[in-house]
């Protein structure tokens, strides 16, 4: 009896854990299948689904498989950051602050760093993306993200007002970073470096200002000002197109093929604006527009008193050195006599969205904006339309070449009228129009007198080996030449819309 109950004991619990086992394996598939499923939906879903899904500060190597993950490296930066801090600091201190300088808006008669420390908080990278786009280059897109502790106060002076310091809090920097390595037969192997920031996506530099000591009340528009000074630096000189060379090692090597250079003439004929916001409490705003391709060199209308819907008719002529990336932007201000002049809105022409060598200049009327970034805009009111009339032309070969000799005595003609007081920052914009010089280019010729074309690009950091700080001369920092050597860039273009007429 013993015997036959253990039997049958023995085939139940046999059966039920059979059963069981059958069970939990059919209940592994179904939870196998159903995340299957869902690693198939994660990825076909595009980069807008997944910036909705995980904000704007998602990693790139999300969206895009070819972005691998480096934690090794960002654990040797961490041990390595303080000493990275400190050199930095100084390359920072002797190379940005001759930039804030060039870049200093009117109406501040100084800008310095008062205080500069990196702090102890070392950037990540979110991933690396490695490529060869060129022949003898390699390509690598570093997605950079910094949410650091720095100690930053900037020394900022105005007219009859004394020094304010001011600190730059929450500093936050969310960029792709593009190096580009131009390879050599001869060790270490690379005889050239490019770095650039990549437009799209576009940097972002988040952080918050504080007086110390004071009230920015003080200085009314302070924050607007130093706003505009860092998104000018960053797209004007670091931003793609524009790019960091560097020869590596002592390497006699020619980087004039990675270096910027002009690709054709932008003829611009302000017509007029319509519909123009009011900005005076008697009478009515007199406005005037500031045209450019680069903020560093920007050109001005005259000034049509009393009037909203002003009509100039005036032609200015502009460098495009990137028409894949660069934009034409156009602002109108209400001029003030006693008092710093109002922004009365902004408008951006993509230059892709222009047609080269048309018979005919393209008219378009563009929609004046508040600013460019509409998310930090509480007023989202109507600002008024301005017309243009845009003619572009593509520079040849020996174009090119007498327009990249000419923008750099250009460049220097202006320096010269900044030294002289004839204009209190490189950022004022000039009256009358810019003409470019240049034999074999078909162009007027210009002096102080008569305008400044737009013109010169780059800035340079660092000396040999990426040791120490140098000075800004022109596009590159200065290296030895030699025979030319094969070498190019990509470009990575940006899409953008206007109302044609």
């Amino acid at each position: 009896m013993g015997l036959i109950s253990g039997m049958l004991m023995g085939m139940v619990i046999g059966i039920a854990l059979m059963a069981g086992w059958q069970y939990m394996m059919r209940y592994r598939s179904t939870k196998r299948i159903a995340k299957a499923v869902d690693i198939k939906l994660l990825g076909s879903l595009s980069r807008d689904d997944l910036k909705k899904l995980c904000g704007d500060n998602f990693p790139e190597w999300i969206s895009f498989p070819m972005f691998e993950q480096v934690k090794w490296m960002n654990k040797q930066l961490s041990k390595l950051w303080p000493f990275i801090a400190d050199a930095a600091t100084i390359i920072i201190r002797e190379s940005v602050e001759p930039l804030l300088e060039e870049y200093r808006p009117p109406g501040i008669t100084s800008l310095k760093f008062s205080k500069l420390s990196l702090g102890n908080v070392a950037p990540k990278i979110e991933g690396i993306r490695v490529q060869s786009l060129q022949k003898g280059q390699i390509t690598m897109d570093i997605d950079f993200r910094w949410g650091g502790d720095p100690s930053i106060i900037l020394a900022v002076e105005a007219a009859l007002v004394a020094s304010i310091p001011i600190q730059l809090k929450d500093l936050q920097v969310f960029t792709v970073v593009r190096v580009i390595f131009q390879l050599t037969d001869e060790i270490p192997c690379i005889s050239a470096v490019v770095v650039a920031l990549l437009s799209e996506p576009k940097p972002r530099i988040d952080y918050t200002l504080k007086a110390v000591g004071g009230s920015l009340t003080a200085l009314p528009g302070i924050s607007d000002m130093i706003d505009d000074t860092v998104n000018t630096i960053v797209t004007d000189m670091l931003q793609w197109p524009h790019r960091i060379v560097v020869p590596i090692g002592g390497i006699p090597v020619d980087t004039s093929e990675l270096e910027l250079k002009p690709q054709g003439k932008l003829s611009v004929t302000v017509v007029k604006a319509n519909d123009l916001k009011n900005m005076e409490m008697l009478g009515k705003s007199d406005p005037y527009a500031v045209v450019y391709v680069r903020p560093l060199f920007k050109v001005k209308t005259k000034v049509i008193n009393n009037n909203l819907n002003p009509v100039w008719n005036e032609v200015f002529e502009l460098i495009a050195e990137d028409k894949e990336t660069q934009s034409l932007i156009l602002e109108v201000f209400d001029k003030d006599v006693a008092g710093q002049d109002k922004r009365l809105g902004i408008a951006k022409l993509p230059l892709i969205n222009v047609e080269p060598d048309t018979p005919l200049p393209q008219e378009m009327d563009l929609r004046l904006l508040p600013a460019l970034d509409m998310m930090k805009i509480k007023d989202k009111k109507d600002r008024g339309t301005i017309t243009i009339k845009v003619l572009y032309h593509q520079f040849n070969k020996e174009e090119q070449l007498a327009a990249l000799e000419e923008e750099k005595k250009l460049l220097e003609e202006r320096k010269k009228m900044k030294e002289a007081g004839v204009i209190g920052s490189t950022m004022d914009a000039l009256d009358g129009a810019a003409s470019f010089v240049g034999s074999g280019v078909g162009m007027v010729g210009t002096g102080l007198g008569a305008g400044v074309g737009i013109v010169g690009s780059g800035f340079g950091a660092v000396g040999s080996g990426l040791s120490k700080a140098g000075r800004f001369m022109g596009r590159s920092i200065t290296g030895q030449s030699s025979a030319p050597k094969k070498s190019g860039t990509s470009t990575p273009q940006e899409n953008g819309g206007a109302k044609q007429a």
